[in-house]
């Protein structure tokens, strides 16, 4: 790994919990991203002399604190302090000390809270969600309207508007931990936003990675803390158990390029059996309540698949049925999109392709429409609109590894193409 590319996932990695921390000390969100922001700075600066530190998020905070502390010395002329190089070039040498000023449980369950915050009542669901994922996980503007399949300049207005109404909040009730009955007002939403971070870890939708393993994990702690402050609702249980699952296959979806590898043809030797075994447990757990939901249907679904030992035996009328159930609970273009994968392998790719054609509009601006729609145009023997379709899907592609993965299904209508001439010709 590159010198930048350690330091980067360093602090995108230290985002969360740096944030969350900071919003703690200084009660304002804007001086809270100014206070990281100028702390990631001077990251860049002497980390790569020094190394990287034990505690990236405690670096951070303790630089962070400080450069808030100082700029409001300096706006109020108290005092102007200048930068103090020594001290920061022998933080290298007092991590140490760092971590017993900085209470490291206190600091990472800020991120919690902080998610609980940014959830406010009085901002509409998708603004809710939106600032939380830009606050506290620093998704950028153009991974968050992916998520919400909107435009980038959209979602900024809607980030922005949230943003001053949070604000405004504040200004009347100071940030404070939410009650327990608010958090049980903000608990699907605060799940969403979980949801959101982990799929975005699962496919990056920016960058050249295509896998962001430090979200997935941040996603599946914030979980667990989420389960563990609401130990009885299945749901909660059930996102739990759907991000275990998913992440138990994180060593076999790339190959050693880099390259995806799909789920048909992953080695499931590699997934991660212990993860697989806490999901099955979760999700009977949270059966037993018998108040089914989206995230404890989608766990199912992925339980299905972590039980076939090949994928040839996967029980696809098993999976249909829970996408139709999932329709049902919370209708969709994306969860048709999937079921139509299901309903290819049991009805075939007519069947699938017919399924999908009412979801052209909506899905217009969606990768994995038009590289779904190219797959079952070339099972149908129609190269000339698979490519069309496939085409479509590279230009929508996130990351160089989707478009190289669109890119070999090009190469292979590409080769029977060639045949087929080669045949033709060889019978004149």
């Amino acid at each position: 790994m590159s010198e930048l590319a350690w330091i980067d996932a360093a602090l995108r990695g230290a985002r969360p919990q740096a944030i969350g921390a900071l919003l703690r000390y200084f009660r304002d969100l804007d001086r809270a991203e100014e206070a990281f922001q100028e702390a990631c700075l001077r990251a860049l600066r002497h980390w790569p002399q020094q190394g990287p530190p034990r505690d990236p998020a405690a670096w951070l905070i303790f630089v962070g604190r400080n450069v808030g502390l100082d700029d409001a010395r300096r706006r109020s002329r108290l005092q102007a302090l200048p930068e103090d190089e020594a001290a920061l070039s022998d933080l290298g040498d007092a991590e140490s000390e760092i971590a017993e000023r900085i209470d490291s449980g206190h600091y990472r369950d800020d991120v919690l809270r902080l998610l609980f915050i940014c959830c406010h009542p009085d901002l509409p669901a998708t603004q809710q969600i939106a600032l939380a994922l830009r606050i506290v996980s620093g998704l950028s503007v153009k991974e968050i309207a992916r998520a919400f399949l909107v435009g980038e300049a959209a979602m900024e207005q809607r980030i922005t508007r949230a943003k001053r109404r949070v604000m405004a909040a504040a200004e009347a009730v100071p940030f404070a931990t939410p009650g327990a009955i608010e958090r049980s007002e903000r608990l699907g939403t605060v799940a969403a936003v979980i949801y959101l971070l982990f799929n975005e870890g699962y496919a990056a939708s920016g960058g050249a990675a295509h896998v962001r393993t430090a979200l997935c994990e941040e996603a599946i702690r914030l979980a667990r803390l989420l389960l563990r402050l609401f130990p009885a609702e299945p749901e909660i249980m059930g996102l739990l158990a759907l991000l275990l699952m998913q992440h138990a296959r994180a060593r076999a979806r790339l190959d050693r390029d880099g390259a995806i590898v799909l789920l048909e043809d992953q080695d499931r030797r590699l997934w991660d059996r212990e993860m697989i075994a806490e999901a099955h447990a979760l999700i009977e757990m949270a059966l037993r309540h018998r108040r089914p939901g989206p995230y404890q249907v989608q766990a199912a679904i992925a339980g299905v698949h972590a039980h076939a030992r090949t994928a040839a035996d996967t029980d696809w009328a098993e999976i249909d049925r829970h996408y139709a159930l999932l329709e049902r609970l919370q209708p969709s273009p994306v969860v048709t999109l999937n079921r139509a994968v299901a309903v290819a392998k049991l009805r075939g790719p007519a069947a699938a392709l017919e399924m999908i054609a009412p979801l052209a509009g909506p899905l217009a601006g969606y990768f994995h429409f038009h590289g779904l729609r190219g797959a079952l145009l070339s099972q149908l023997g129609r190269p000339d609109a698979a490519r069309e379709a496939f085409a479509r899907a590279i230009a929508l592609a996130h990351s160089p590894a989707e478009a190289a993965h669109i890119r070999q299904h090009l190469d292979r209508l590409a080769q029977d193409g060639q045949a087929t001439d080669g045949q033709a010709a060889g019978g004149l």
